[in-house]
């Protein structure tokens, strides 16, 4: 016989052969891993040379010289966030030559340390001294031929190379360990042959020890073993590489020390050990959490996958990107996937030992099984638990590409105004018109497909119109906020998860499969077969399973969408709901939103239980068939040997073909989300950076801004409306600003002030010409002039002014550097001192979400305080001065738009505020319907009369123009205004004047994004509330039965087959084994690959006994029919149990959203001051799906896992009592496992819940702010932020799966034990325990241990399923308002008929704990009396109004409208009797008319005729549902003079279409396409539609141009209900009837303002000298009060009075407005 050719088989009853042992084990496998590894190594030397050959005669460009032709990306990373390459072999220790350093520059607030092994170079000499010895041990057999003497001891000699090679390797890592000649990687060659040496050589030292040769052989090879076994226990226990490593303490974050384990660590998940009891002794919070390492952090992946070029589709991008990852992953799960089949066979091989005994077999052998039993588990456990965690780490890495990608692009969409596009959605369907209020609805809110369709031309797209992107040639869509926010948190969220489990698709199941198809065939031969037919028809009816899945899962992805848009916008514009006491209605349109997701959630889980009832059935039908061929056709005697393993195996084999199904759902589902993503990222991008490049120098070399021959639209170039229109456009502009001066740009409302500002910064699309304008650079790449300190950038004030949810300080400096002096100068400058005194935390104050906060002018002065602060030369303000009063109006102009602050710097200022403005400034710019009217110095202008009276008239009084510097107080008026309903504004109600509390009040940091956090285990009354809404006691009884159905079959098919086993003679009844179909019950459910061992027991027949039993003694037919019978009954069971609690689950959600959904809507105001918006979108949108779709699947399994537990346990007690002793051990230190494990596990939990709050919240910030963003060039530091974040989240993420990992070993090796001991208790009773005990027990034995795992783990699972339920319980809890209706006190029809107000001794306050704001009020307000009301901030102004409504409740008296009490009534009575017209426009997406009337009360004709009266609609224009022609807008009409067009030659395609005209034209996204002023002009349309008798306006017209607020003022004039003013402005009030003047929530005065006036030192008096214009005010005021005593005196001569008013009037109008002259 030659050298390596033994006979098979090579092992022969207890051991491997000699031969075997010594050509294979000795000489031929170890050669071969000595062989691999040098080839290994010579490769990568090579690879190694050339890389750095090529590196030398390679010299990468300077980047100047590219500069000027690539367009910089701003959304890249950002410099300091671009990762040093990190490859693993170096991890770039190296210092001037020596190895040891830090790999990158770190972040600010970092520590840095190098972490070193202990016994770095001693545990290397220890190795060197082991390897001597082997190499010794060697030698020695080499000269004694103790290993045998044929082959020359072949086996010596390979052994000594070998040692020797490796003595090599080890002193090579010795000597050049820390120079730069070290060889890298070489610990891991080491380690992977001390681990193959030990292997082969265990085989070797167990046969010596049972047949040893000589003594000098067997303590030769025991040495041996000693010495390796020592090498292989130092490689897995010392740190992988056993290199020093950098941990870097980011913000005093512990760094994460998975890279510090040992792979004995990291393959048992022991480096977890520490976080788990961390959070076992207190709860967590994330400054405990630890940091991801370096190379998961979001900045690093996103660089890596970055320079990786994208070729493909992006799902096959990124599979490629992660292709390293994902093999190695496979490759793990191939190793698990074939050691599942390790204990079935084991126990197998014991059974027909324990069968045979006594047998000429030694009792060794039973032994090594016994021991394998456990051995090989742990070896699946460890490739499972690898394959997962590898999975978890693509995970991580991919949602951080995702949310960074979606990110980056976001900051990169297009501002237009054009349609939302359903992403991933089918762009055919065309719905039919629906009628109904619940359609119209439905409509309203920009979901009726109609509304959609009318590609209407949109007018003036407003600042932030960051809402829609075009898509392709003509049509103008893009994703809407709502779809982009559940990108990143949704679909990302599928995508990511699906990566942790896809080596089930690709390694685990296929190998499963086929496996036991090569097991079954060798047990039932051809009878197999039928069972593959079946098993191979089940496929594809799952992958159907999968399709439907994915296909449902889109239907109730699209209803989530629509529901959570509509929640978004309700929650945003709550405060208008309430004012209206519209939340019933809306709350209808929610719920039917919400029935269509439920339905779609229900044919989802139809089709779930149908699944999991196939799953079920199919075994059954398996094993009838084969084993009816079995018997009946090839007419073989079935004994229980082949009967219990084939079962066994079948049932094995269900699991793979699940997995396949499941998988393949999960991936066309996450697919679904892909393709969404994908589209996102191919939207349209802003056209900015090209539009501006990065100078701002013409041809001729000039720096200039403006624009040359330029014509701009919104949305894309080509789209037409259906009406032949185009979308809003800015024709044939031609203009230079003066550059460091003040320019003014003024108009009518609507006429494109505010695009062209937008056209400047190159959000508008381009149609022709240029335009100039130095903002094409990234902020950080701009160096400030060294003397002036201004940098050649943009700063902007959109006129809806944009904040970030951070402090005010943080909003003004703007992460600008911090200097005291410039920041007190704003400060002053912007008014904004008075207003931080009041404030509780001064400058530390939070804005909250969308500055909620504050009020409308605060806003608007932070906004502009930020523009100020930073160091941009160029400022573009869009109408800053309109949320202000006059006189703080004159104080921002004069001391910081004219103040030193502006010196050399460029202003270009939007406003309707001519006579301020225009006077002072260099250049003016007049616009009318997108066209620039004209052009040049105020005084051409003015000449040219272009500006019309109201800047001559102020000619004459120059204020005081350029102010040298900044004041250094402001004076004590300036700053009031009438602050915006707000709880911070005015919540001590102090006097600004005060003296600055004595001590400096501490300002305690508050964070923006502070949310509560649970701690400890779900309290019972959350369970409650759940398991409460599924049904009453009678849906609990009935799922008991159910369950206790479905387990019952389980247990009874295993006693039927033991029965049916026992009608075999005694000799084989003795034999009969069990097994146990039971134990599996969860997994039916999951993906995960459970235990199948527990299944498997079986023995085969000796063929002496075959004689015993001929087949024909036992009837098979009908125990195989009785036994199919039992397994339909189980499966039907199932299928009931699984829809019945569905039907529960789905009946808990509708009633828990719709108690959500009325606690929120009713909630009281101050709820939505302090909640952030985010917070409680994150309850509607991840804490409802939870809800919905996790919940109920979870629960199922916890009370099978439970209930087969039960029946477990009882089993084995039955049969063999002693077990129970190991049981009660095994189940201690399960429940002391699982103790540590929830503790950390819920906390971990929850705080990822918490951190995804701030995530989505910034999101939302970003998209809203993008045009300002973008205007400051600061996207990079926006995107540090996100990556910040996004690891903020991934933290307690990783760590929690991290924890599941270690449960799952830690319960896979107790369950080990168990099968262990019960092997042990069989090898001890041989010849005691028959055969059939022994089956049962150790089946069942090993079953317990998984059911356990799974219960641990499912639980813990539905504890954090509970902790949404949990959070949704906190916001029903959270306080109410008063009833919406009291029966008993209903006012009657008509009220209030009169309109007379009356307070009787008011008194209310924000909270219990602050001072009252306003304090006995008494005063009364006659029917249809207009009465202004004045004061400076924080004198109660808003809170009177938030009194009147209710939202603010009275602490003493009380207040009467016509003599009702209105604290007696209820709200929804009150409100809809009574209107507001807030400060802040809100608006709906829609329609026009949607917007006006969303509940289709009201006429065309009467929306017109409103539309008319608050001049959007000129008085000769024509309307129509659809107007065909484009008519020309008449500019607006002031007193019948109506300005022409002086280009009457002008073709009418090139002007733009009036869009009021059309009550089917869109409003987007809070009325993102029309102006501020268009906004407040149809919120207050809307109020005159309802035509109250009580009118409240809080500034209502504050960003309107005069002449048109003078024609609403006399709209408002003309009605005849009681009008009630807030004022900044205060011509709008000085003619009213009465004035009240509040100071500190007291009454000051009360009178006609002329009365007022006349008082020498009154407080009004004082207000109008103030504002500059007193002598104006006097004489209106006079006109005003001598035409009230006319009407008075003389009220039967009617018409003397009418011509005297008339008379007044005209007058009036005179003084205070302006006849608009256009061109």
């Amino acid at each position: 016989m030659g050298f390596a050719a033994c006979s098979w088989p090579v092992w022969r009853t207890d051991d491997f052969t000699h031969c075997f042992q010594q050509d294979y084990l000795k000489v031929l496998l170890p050669l071969i891993v000595i062989g691999i590894s040098i080839l290994q190594l010579a490769i990568q030397n090579i690879l190694r040379a050339v890389k750095i050959k090529r590196n030398q005669g390679y010299e990468p460009l300077a980047n100047g010289t590219t500069a000027s032709v690539v367009h910089p990306n701003h959304t890249d990373l950002p410099p300091d966030e671009q990762p040093v390459e990190e490859s693993d072999d170096d991890e770039g220790l190296t210092i001037s030559g020596g190895r040891l350093a830090l790999v990158k520059t770190t972040t600010k607030g970092s520590i840095v340390q190098a972490d070193t092994p202990p016994g770095q170079t001693l545990s290397v000499i220890i190795e060197e001294l082991a390897i001597a010895g082997l190499v010794g041990v060697n030698a020695i057999a080499l000269m004694t031929g103790a290993y045998g003497k044929e082959w020359h001891s072949i086996a010596a000699v390979s052994g000594l190379a070998v040692w020797l090679y490796v003595l090599l390797l080890v002193s090579l890592r010795l000597l050049l360990g820390n120079i730069q000649w070290r060889v890298p990687r070489l610990w891991n060659h080491t380690a992977a042959i001390y681990s193959c040496q030990w292997l082969f050589s265990i085989a070797i030292f167990r046969s010596i020890l049972i047949h040893p040769t000589s003594r000098l052989a067997q303590r030769l090879v025991i040495a041996e073993f000693a010495l390796t076994t020592l090498l292989f226990v130092m490689a897995i226990s010392t740190r992988k590489g056993n290199k020093t490593i950098i941990l870097e303490w980011e913000d005093g974050i512990q760094p994460g020390r998975e890279n510090l384990a040992s792979l004995f660590s990291q393959y048992t998940f022991s480096w977890v050990d520490s976080i788990v009891y961390d959070g076992w002794k207190e709860p967590f919070d994330m400054k405990r959490v630890w940091n991801l390492l370096p190379k998961d952090k979001a900045a690093s992946i996103l660089a890596t996958y970055r320079q990786f070029k994208k070729t493909t589709s992006l799902a096959f991008h990124l599979v490629k990107f992660f292709k390293g990852l994902l093999v190695i992953q496979a490759l793990w799960a191939i190793v698990g996937a074939v050691f599942t089949f390790a204990p079935t066979l084991l126990l197998k091989a014991i059974l027909e030992y324990v069968e045979t005994y006594p047998s000429t077999t030694p009792r060794n052998v039973l032994w090594l099984y016994v021991i394998l039993l456990p051995v090989t588990d742990a070896v699946r456990s460890v490739a499972d638990g690898q394959a997962l965690w590898i999975g978890r780490k693509i995970c991580i890495n991919l949602r951080a590409i995702l949310v960074g990608e979606i990110y980056a692009k976001a900051l990169r969409r297009k501002a237009s105004a054009g349609k939302d596009s359903a992403l991933g959605a089918d762009k055919k369907k065309d719905e039919t018109k629906q009628t109904g209020i619940l359609a119209r609805a439905k409509r309203f809110l920009g979901f009726g497909k109609e509304a959609e369709k009318d590609k209407s031309p949109t007018v003036n797209g407003a600042a932030d119109a960051d809402k829609d992107k075009d898509k392709a040639v003509d049509t103008d869509e893009q994703a809407n906020l709502g779809t982009i926010i559940n990108l990143m948190s949704v679909d990302s969220f599928k995508v990511s998860e699906v990566t942790a489990y896809l080596h089930f698709l690709v390694a685990s199941a296929p190998t499963q499969l086929l496996v036991s198809v090569i097991l079954l065939y060798q047990v039932m031969g051809l009878s197999a077969i039928p069972g593959f037919v079946v098993m191979a028809l089940l496929l594809p009816v799952n992958i159907a399973f999968g399709k439907g899945f994915s296909s449902t899962q889109k239907k109730i992805m699209a209803a989530t969408d629509k529901r959570i848009h509509t929640t978004n916008e309700i929650l945003q514009n709550i405060r208008i709901i309430k004012y209206f006491a519209w939340e019933h209605r809306f709350a209808k349109i929610v719920d039917e939103k919400r029935r269509a997701e439920l339905k779609a959630l229900r044919r989802r889980f139809m089709l779930w239980a149908a699944a999991v009832a196939v799953w079920n059935t199919v075994p059954i039908l398996i094993t009838f068939f084969s084993f009816l061929i079995y018997t009946l056709v090839e007419k073989k005697p079935l004994y229980p040997s082949v009967a219990f393993t084939a079962i066994s195996l079948f049932m094995l084999l269900r699991y793979p073909l699940d997995q396949l199904g499941d998988m393949i759902a999960h991936v066309q589902e996450s697919q679904v989300s892909v393709d969404r993503i994908e589209e996102f990222l191919a939207e349209e991008e802003t056209e900015k950076f090209e539009q501006l490049g990065t100078e701002n120098i013409d041809e001729n070399g000039n720096k200039v801004i403006g624009f040359r021959n330029a014509t701009f639209i919104w949305g894309s170039k080509t789209t037409v409306a259906e009406d032949g229109t185009m979308a809003f456009r800015l024709l044939d502009l031609d203009v230079d600003f003066k550059i460091g001066k003040l320019n003014v740009v003024t108009g009518p409302t609507g006429c494109g002030k505010t695009s062209l500002l937008m056209a400047l910064l190159g959000e508008m699309t381009i149609m022709s010409g240029c335009v100039y304008l130095p903002g094409g650079r990234s902020r950080e790449d701009v160096k400030p002039d060294p003397e002036t300190g201004l940098a050649e950038t943009c700063a902007y004030v959109a006129q809806q002014a944009w904040l970030v949810n951070a402090s005010i300080k943080d909003n003004i400096l703007f992460s600008a550097p911090y200097d005291e002096q410039r920041y007190r100068d704003v400060i002053v400058a912007c008014a904004l001192e008075h207003d931080l005194e009041i404030l509780d935390n001064g400058d530390e104050t939070l804005v909250g979400e969308k500055g909620i906060a504050l009020s409308g002018g605060q806003k608007q002065r932070i906004s502009l305080a930020r523009a100020v602060y930073s160091n941009s030369k160029h400022l573009l303000l869009d109408d800053c001065l309109s949320a202000v009063d006059s006189h703080t109006a004159k104080w921002i102009f004069n001391n910081c738009i004219m103040g030193p602050l502006m010196t050399y710097r460029t202003c270009i200022l939007v406003s309707h505020n001519i006579p301020l403005c225009v006077p002072h400034s260099d250049f003016v710019l007049t616009m009318n319907n997108g066209r620039i009217t004209g052009q040049g110095t105020p005084q051409e202008l003015i000449a040219a009369g272009k500006l019309g009276d109201e800047a001559a008239l102020q000619k004459s009084t120059p204020g005081s123009a350029h102010v040298s510097r900044v004041p250094s107080r402001v004076p004590s008026s300036v700053g009031e205004e009438s602050g915006a309903i707000t709880l911070v504004n005015e919540a001590d109600g102090s006097d600004p004047h005060r003296k600055p509390k004595s001590p400096k009040k501490e300002h305690k940091k508050q964070d923006a994004m502070e949310e509560e956090k649970a701690i400890g285990a779900v309290k019972w009354p959350v369970m409650k509330l759940y398991l409460g809404s599924m049904g009453g006691w009678w849906f609990w009884i009935l799922a008991a039965t159910v369950f206790g159905t479905q387990q019952f079959s389980g247990v009874a098919s295993s006693l039927w087959i033991k029965e049916w086993a026992n009608q075999y003679s005694n000799e084989a009844a003795r034999k009969s084994a069990q097994f146990n179909m039971n134990s599996q019950s969860y997994s039916s459910q999951t993906l995960s690959p459970t235990y199948f061992a527990s299944i498997a027991t079986s023995f085969k027949e000796d063929d002496t006994m075959v004689s015993v039993t001929k087949t024909s003694d036992v009837n098979a037919f009908y125990y195989l029919s009785v036994l199919a019978i039992i397994g339909v009954a189980g499966a039907l069971a199932a299928l009931f149990r699984d829809l019945w609690i569905f039907l529960g689950s789905l009946s808990a959600s509708w009633k828990l959203h719709n108690r959500l959904m009325r606690t929120v809507t009713g909630a009281r105001f101050k709820f939505f001051d302090v909640t952030p918006l985010g917070q409680m979108m994150n309850r509607f949108s991840k804490d409802l799906e939870a809800i919905d779709q996790e919940v109920a699947p979870v629960a199922i399994g916890v009370m099978s896992c439970g209930l087969a537990i039960v029946v477990t346990v009882v089993l084995i007690a039955c049969i063999t009592p002693a077990f129970l002793i190991a049981g009660v051990f095994i189940t201690l230190a399960f429940v002391l496992l699982g103790q540590f494990y929830l503790h950390s596990s819920r906390d971990l939990k929850r705080l990822e819940s918490l951190e995804k709050s701030p995530l989505f919240q910034q999101f939302g910030e970003t998209l809203s702010g993008v045009t300002t963003i973008r205007a400051y060039g600061d996207e990079r530091r926006f995107i540090r932020d996100n990556l910040a974040r996004i690891n903020k989240q991934l933290r307690p993420f990783i760590y929690l799966w991290a924890a599941n990992r270690w449960l799952a070993f830690r319960t896979d090796i107790l369950g080990d034990f168990v099968a262990f001991f019960a092997g042990v208790f069989v090898v001890r009773g041989l010849g005691v325990v028959d055969p059939g005990s022994a089956g049962i027990s150790l089946s069942y034995a090993i079953g317990f241990a998984d059911n356990i795992l799974w219960l641990v783990r499912l639980y813990a699972m539905n504890e954090q399923n509970m902790n949404s339920v949990e959070r949704i319980k906190e916001y029903l809890d959270v306080e109410q308002e008063a009833a919406a209706i009291v029966e008993e006190n209903r006012p009657p029809g008509n009220w209030p008929a009169n309109g007379s107000v009356e307070f009787i001794n008011y008194s209310t306050r924000y909270r219990q704990e602050l001072d009252p704001v306003l304090r006995n009020l008494t005063f009364k307000i006659e029917a249809r009396e207009k009465i202004g009301i004045v004061g400076r901030t924080g004198a109660g102004k808003s809170s009177l109004t938030l009194a009147i409504f209710r939202a603010l409740e009275a602490d003493e008296g009380k207040i009467l409208i016509d003599d009702v009490d209105i604290g007696q009534i209820g709200l929804r009575d009150l409100r809809e009797a009574i209107t507001i017209v807030p400060q802040e426009p809100t608006l709906f997406m829609g329609t026009i008319r949607t917007n006006l009337d969303p509940f289709d009360l009201h006429t065309d004709e009467e929306i017109f005729a409103v539309l008319r009266r608050v001049h959007l609609i000129g008085a000769d224009e024509v309307t129509g549902r659809k107007s065909t022609a484009a008519i020309p807008e008449a500019t607006i009409a002031i007193n019948g003079i109506v300005s022409e067009d002086s280009e009457p030659s002008r073709p009418p395609t090139a002007t733009n279409k009036n869009v009021f005209l059309d009550l089917s034209s869109p409003v987007t996204e809070s009325g993102n396409n029309l102006s501020q002023g268009q906004r407040q002009l149809l919120c207050l349309a809307r109020a005159l539609l309802k035509k109250p008798n009580v009118l409240v306006m809080d500034e209502a017209t504050a960003s309107i141009d005069y002449a048109t607020d003078s024609a609403i003022q006399e709209t408002i004039r003309e009605l005849t209900s009681t009008i009630i003013t807030i004022a900044h402005r205060l011509q709008t009030i000085v003619d009213y009837d009465k004035v009240l003047v509040l100071d500190k929530g007291r009454i000051v005065e009360y009178g006609h303002p002329w009365e007022l006036l006349k008082k020498a030192d009154g407080t009004f008096r004082s207000m109008c000298e103030m504002s500059g214009d007193f002598s104006t005010l006097s004489t209106a005021a006079k006109k005003a009060y001598k035409a009230k005593q006319l009407v008075d005196v003389d009220d039967e001569d009617d018409e003397g009075a009418a011509s005297a008013v008339a008379e007044i009037k005209s007058q009036t109008e005179s003084a205070t407005t302006v006849t608009q002259e256009s061109s």
